[in-house]
């Protein structure tokens, strides 16, 4: 069962199709069906916190990738699937994810193609730049999809080379994820290409928000995970990042984005944790707006990829909201983005 007919989808995405069992806490709602690329021999990739990892133990199919479970179905179920959610106007965008295999690119835009013979819902595609070549992008859009994303995940050259390059014998490269970000950006324009990072590997807050300001300053923006241990992964035993550094991050990513504040105005200790943000900022924590999910818009330029509990475990304190923080919840964040631990 390989792609391009047959793909993995998010548990989220199977609960949403009504493919897998299961409803969503707080009853959250999925806006943005997330689909990824099946080999029998995997990725090429070894990311050190990555659930999909080469060297990760257990058969590929079995492996989960963002905290959960990727179970398999038929290209042509999902496509179906797809169409008759999006007519119902209750899903807002799908989005195809690569893995870092060459073949991936050629199916990835046969699944695009699939979903849209039954639907004209906007389609995503996370691609690979490890595999991605300058002419794939015109044949991205051929195939339907309008916007693009790019998991750099690193905030530094460093970070990067140690967590996907060398040294864990990974075959990506620093240089050539922020090339092809410039390229992705010539073909499909300002803010349709999105950035990945994730929270919490090693990274300080200046140099994430750093990251975040290059992004915006290039035409792109930025969409934040806060790390989550797979099990028996290289990073299974490394702690996730504090909530309250990781609440620093997401206003910050907020203000950037949206133009309000820049990183070269904020204020940092000497711990590079950030005391100042440039702006006034109390209406937008009272907003709660900052701490939702940061992902692809639909239509209606609100996020579509709001991807529920894929941070953490739905008993816990969302990381990402996937819905508007209640007043409590919003109270709890004010605290917590005063909370510095050393």
């Amino acid at each position: 069962m390989e792609s391009p007919d047959y793909v993995r989808t998010s548990l989220a995405a199977g609960i949403t199709l009504n493919l897998v069992p299961g409803r969503f806490y707080r009853d959250a709602k999925l806006y943005c069906i997330n689909l990824l690329v099946t080999y029998r021999d995997g990725c090429t990739a070894n990311c050190s916190y990555c659930g999909l990892s080469r060297i990760r133990p257990g058969e590929y199919q079995d492996k989960s990738f963002i905290r959960v479970d990727w179970p398999v179905f038929p290209t042509d179920l999902i496509a179906e699937r797809i169409a008759q959610l999006e007519e119902k106007k209750e899903i807002k965008r799908v989005c195809i994810s690569m893995v870092t295999r060459r073949r991936s690119v050629e199916d990835t835009v046969k699944i695009a193609r699939k979903i849209r013979m039954f639907s004209d819902v906007p389609i995503s595609m996370l691609i690979s730049p490890t595999v991605t070549l300058e002419r794939d992008f015109l044949t991205f859009k051929e195939a339907g999809a309008d916007k693009i994303g790019i998991a750099i995940d690193a905030a530094t050259d460093t970070l990067f080379d140690y967590h996907r390059g060398r040294g864990v014998n990974g075959p990506h490269n620093w240089e050539r994820y922020w090339k092809t970000f410039e390229i992705a950006l010539e073909y499909f324009g300002k803010g349709n290409v999105g950035s990945h990072f994730i929270v919490g590997i090693g990274e300080t807050e200046k140099e994430m928000v750093y990251a975040i300001q290059k992004i915006r300053d290039m035409g792109g923006e930025t969409h934040l995970f806060s790390f989550f241990p797979e099990p028996l992964s290289k990073l299974q035993e490394h702690p996730r990042p504090h909530i309250s550094t990781y609440r620093r991050l997401q206003l910050a990513r907020f203000l950037i984005d949206n133009g309000i504040s820049r990183a070269d105005i904020m204020r940092f200790d000497e711990k590079d944790r950030i005391i100042d943000f440039g702006v006034e900022i109390g209406p937008y924590i009272a907003s709660g707006k900052p701490f939702m999910t940061s992902g692809c818009t639909g239509r209606d330029g609100e996020v579509a990829c709001n991807r529920p509990y894929a941070n953490e475990k739905p008993s816990e304190e969302p990381r990402n909201f996937p819905f508007p923080p209640s007043p409590e919840e919003i109270e709890s964040i004010k605290k917590e983005l005063k909370v510095y631990i050393d």
